[in-house]
């Protein structure tokens, strides 16, 4: 049949990215205890596409990524898929974004109770002028209370739920677990968020945001401190939104730092 896609182009544009989004696969994430978390991945894959070649081959990025679902998927995995893309396409740069939603145990501050939480987490990986590119992301849930809320009230402060996401860059031999990226996060905000809470809880969590009030501002630039102090991590990106509870309106901010 004739190959239409792999006719020359004469309008002299280079594509950028060109590829599939929204690819659902089953696979499976390694814990940092040595188990499997079995996982919805959602995937994105691209290549740049050179001027003088008109069309890519889509189906391939299929072919390639269905892969997946049968091993485990790292920075290892994203590597070497991301070289079989550069050969089989004949790509000057690639890029693979793997999302999916990540559960990890949480217990209660006062009552002990156990319940699971959700976090939206990711896995890029990018090859460019030969070099690979790794960055783990995370976003969690957290509290934040406003600093000029309770300084100017007489009784109590608002407060109410924001998200804190990161992207970060290790150095090579590096390696930065989700068990371990996902509570440095959680610990910015002024406090930390739970799927399960007992009264009591709920009066330690109350309290504890009160005695620890964050701007995003204030948890932006927490975290890039704490992410730096982490070994090995060359770069990283940081972004709060917080869903105001007397404003029509979020508040949000976002600062990068390093190699990102």
């Amino acid at each position: 049949m004739k190959d239409i896609a792999s006719e020359t182009d004469s309008r002299g544009i280079t594509i950028d990215r060109v590829g599939i989004r929204d690819l659902h696969l089953p696979v499976q994430i390694k814990e940092k205890d040595g188990g499997y978390a079995r996982v919805v991945g959602q995937v994105e894959a691209s290549v740049t596409l050179p001027d003088i070649q008109r069309g890519t081959h889509m189906s391939r990025f299929v072919d390639i990524l269905s892969s997946w679902s049968k091993q485990a998927v790292s920075m290892v995995e994203m590597e070497a898929t991301l070289r079989r893309i550069l050969d089989e396409f004949a790509a000057p740069a690639a890029r693979v974004l793997l999302e999916f939603k990540y559960f990890l145990r949480k217990t209660a501050p006062a009552s002990g109770h156990i319940s699971q939480l959700d976090y939206d987490c990711s896995f890029r990986g990018t090859i460019q002028n030969g070099a690979f590119r790794f960055l783990l992301g995370a976003t969690v849930p957290i509290v934040t209370l406003c600093p000029c809320s309770k300084e100017i009230s007489d009784r109590g402060a608002h407060s109410q739920r924001a998200m804190l996401s990161a992207r970060v860059n290790c150095a090579s031999g590096t390696v930065l677990w989700l068990e371990d990226l996902i509570p440095l996060l959680e610990a910015q905000g002024s406090c930390e968020m739970f799927s399960l809470l007992k009264r009591a809880d709920e009066k330690m969590v109350t309290e504890a945001a009160y005695d620890n009030p964050k701007f995003v501002e204030d948890v932006v630039r927490d975290t890039i401190i704490a992410l730096k102090e982490r070994p090995g991590v060359i770069g990283c990106s940081v972004e709060c939104e917080s869903f105001e509870s007397i404003h029509n309106h979020s508040a949000c901010a976002y600062a990068k730092c390093g190699d990102i």
